[in-house]
This record gives C-alpha cells, sequence and structure tokens, in this order.
C-alpha cells in the first residue's frame, strides 16, 4: 500500500526492469496518457487495470449475437474540439453518427431535447419557430436567482414540462429532487424552437468504425507500454519500481476514505438480445415517468450493423456498484476538496479522469484534460532535463 504523504519506497532510481510511469487505469484518461508518454517522449509505462480489459466503461464487445454492444452502457462520441478528433483519429476510422432520443410522454414519444415538435405533438398545437420562443417565455417560471437543477428547467420550459420530462428522471438517476442538485446537473441540457431533434449539436458526431475497444487496443500497442489486467494496483505499487504515477480511479478511495466516502450513483445495466431486427426507432428512449428504469438503447442504430437479431440495454440507476457518477451537491463538493488538498501534497501522483477530479465529464472532455495533463507533465521533464544540463555543465 502506498505510504501517502511522503514518497513511496517505489520511488527509487529505477532498474532496467522498472518504469517511468505507473498509470492506474485503463480508460481514456489513462490511456491517453500512456500512449503521449511512451509515443512522444519514449517514456516506459506501466499501464494498470482491475478489470479483465482495457478501455474503462468505454469497452465493447460482440454478444453471442455476433452484435456490438456497450456493456456499461452507451458511449456515443461527440466534441467540438478538431484537436481532440483528430487525435482519436490516429487509432480508428469513424462511422458518421448523429444520435437522437425520444422520451415516453402522455402515452406518446416525443423528441428529446424539447423542441418544436415536442411542444406539437403533446399539445396538439401547431407553433411555428417564433411562435415556440413566445410560448415558452409565457410558460416559463422566472428565477431571480438559479440555485439549483429545478431552477434551471422551470425557469426555461416552466412548471408542466418540467414535471413532464425532467423531475422524475431526475429522481430515478439521482434518488434525490432536482432542487437538491447542483444547477450543473442540468445546465447544459438544450432547448430549441426549432425542429432539430439531434440530442448533440456538436462538430464532430461519430463512432469509431470497429469499436472502441480496437480503438484502445491500437492506442496501446507501443512497445514502451505495458498493460497489467486483472490487477489492483496496490498489489504492486510497492514491489515495481516506477518515478511517477497517474492515478485515474476514485480518489477518496486513493486516500483510504481517510475523510470520509465521497458518493456516487452507479447502474445496473441489463442487457437483451431478441429475435427481431429493429426495437425502436431511435438509439434511445427515456422514460421519466415510467418503470424503474431511466432509458434503453438498442446498439444498432449505434453501430450501424445488420443483423435479424438486435441487443437493447436496460438501465437502472441505483446507489451500490461501480462509481459512474459523481453526485453534484455543496457538501460532496467540500468533502472532495479535502481530498484534493491531499492530492496537491503529493508531487509524485497526477490525479486525472472523472472518478479522480470528481467531475462530470464527456468522453471528450477526458481526452482533452489527458492531453492537458501530457503538456504539463512534459514540461516538467524538459524543466528537470535543463536542471541537469546545467548541472553537468557548471565549472566544477
Amino acid at each position: 500500500m502506498i505510504n501517502h504523504g511522503k514518497q513511496p519506497a517505489a520511488w527509487a532510481a529505477p532498474t532496467s526492469l522498472g518504469f517511468d510511469y505507473l498509470i492506474v487505469g485503463a480508460g481514456f484518461a489513462g490511456s491517453v496518457l500512456a500512449e503521449r508518454l511512451a509515443g512522444e517522449l519514449g517514456q516506459r509505462v506501466l499501464l494498470v487495470d482491475k478489470r479483465p480489459h482495457v478501455g474503462g466503461n468505454a469497452y465493447d464487445r460482440h454478444d453471442d449475437a455476433g452484435l456490438l454492444i456497450h456493456p456499461y452502457g452507451p458511449h456515443i462520441f461527440h466534441t467540438n474540439s478538431a484537436e481532440i478528433f483528430d487525435y482519436l483519429s490516429r487509432f480508428t476510422d469513424w462511422r458518421p453518427y448523429q444520435h437522437r432520443v425520444l422520451a415516453s410522454v402522455d402515452g406518446q414519444l416525443v423528441p428529446l431535447p424539447i423542441n418544436l415538435d415536442t411542444v406539437n405533438l403533446l399539445y396538439g398545437m401547431r407553433l411555428d419557430a417564433f411562435q415556440m420562443k413566445d410560448w415558452l417565455e409565457a410558460v416559463a417560471e422566472r428565477r431571480p436567482e438559479i440555485r439549483n437543477s429545478e431552477d434551471v428547467i422551470v425557469s426555461k420550459v416552466g412548471r408542466e414540462l418540467y414535471n413532464k420530462f425532467f423531475r422524475g428522471y431526475t429522481r430515478k438517476q439521482w434518488d434525490l429532487d432536482p432542487s437538491e442538485l447542483d444547477a450543473s446537473v442540468t445546465a447544459r441540457v438544450p432547448t430549441r424552437t426549432n425542429r432539430d431533434d439531434r440530442y448533440f449539436t456538436d462538430t464532430f458526431q461519430a463512432m469509431p468504425l470497429h469499436g472502441y475497444s480496437r480503438m484502445f487496443e491500437k492506442m496501446l500497442a507501443h512497445p514502451n507500454i505495458k498493460v497489467m489486467l486483472n490487477t489492483d494496483y496496490r498489489e504492486i505499487v510497492d514491489v515495481v519500481p516506477w518515478r511517477h504515477m497517474v492515478y485515474t480511479g476514485p480518489i477518496d478511495a486513493f486516500f483510504d476514505c481517510k475523510h470520509g466516502r465521497l458518493p456516487y450513483r452507479s447502474i445496473r445495466f441489463e442487457h437483451r438480445t431478441l429475435e427481431q431486427e429493429q426495437f425502436q426507432r431511435v438509439g434511445t428512449v427515456n422514460y421519466p415517468n415510467d418503470f424503474a428504469y431511466t432509458r434503453i438503447t438498442e446498439f444498432k442504430h449505434l453501430t450501424g450493423q445488420r443483423n435479424t437479431r438486435t441487443s437493447v440495454v436496460y438501465e437502472y440507476p441505483c446507489a451500490e456498484g461501480d462509481p459512474y457518477y459523481p453526485v453534484p451537491r455543496p457538501a460532496n463538493a467540500q468533502l472532495y476538496r479535502c481530498y484534493e488538498q491531499e492530492a496537491e501534497a503529493l508531487s509524485n501522483v497526477t490525479f486525472v479522469g472523472r472518478l479522480a477530479t470528481y467531475r462530470y465529464y464527456n468522453m471528450d472532455q477526458v481526452v482533452g484534460q489527458a492531453l492537458a495533463t501530457f503538456k504539463r507533465l512534459r514540461a516538467r521533464q524538459e524543466a528537470a532535463a535543463a536542471v541537469s544540463q546545467d548541472l553537468a555543465t557548471a565549472p566544477k
């Protein structure tokens, strides 16, 4: 176990069998940093993950029907960053894909995010875009201050649409009322006055042509990267020599939860292979008010595969299980700050990713954070090399 608060025993000068970097977690954050450190700087990297595969939650595989599925729920790539898209394009070709979502409300399937068609279908109206804008302004509830997720939604679309689309879904997802959650949870949910029914409007929207797992395998193919799966890093951290650690797991677990456990929400996934060619009209259907699950995703929409059978996944939010979503509440942010201060005191460990920084990030944001972290590590290494060079050439 790491002796937190001082340099661990593994901070010895590595032997020829040692590593420059020990990276904990083979998801986006850890894999991107492993590739960059090995590929650009020639560093020796040991990448460790307790799961039996690379890719983290983005891992995908083929089921018994030959359909490519996402065991940890749907992962749909989208970004506005050309830098991030170009970087990942080194390791995969892409299948253009624009995700669409319907919500089951009042016995109908209507577009989500709420748009012109959503309102017209629900209320039997024929509004145009200009009338839709006026209608939303009329039903919106004015809020002098946006303090929580409920305020965000009712100030945009009013109480009735809030109840139809958001309150029930949020209570299932978080086991909290929207009034108890930080405004960031729903702040990025758009409302459209036109008929655009795409779930995302990012510049780049695509799926890895042969899946995420194939992309990660290519990313980690560098000879300087060694991968250990089915391994808890604590089992090897004081055995294998390394110089610097990159940690992407839950930050509270790293410090043995010394300040208390950070709250996370988990999800139970129920996968079904069905003896029919298509199950639903779009990739995902949300169920904000009915059933215990929040949504159903059909993978063939995402992958473009053709098959006489289809595969779907039902998502059931829960309190126990693998940590997926940090719970955004002020008290939790304050608790995280205690761990952040502990992390800042360690010079030989860098914390990256959703769990390590207790933030809800999309995939592209994690890649962006990892690339930015690499630039800082590179700058630090170059500065250290410059100091060593100055010392070597200084007059004796």
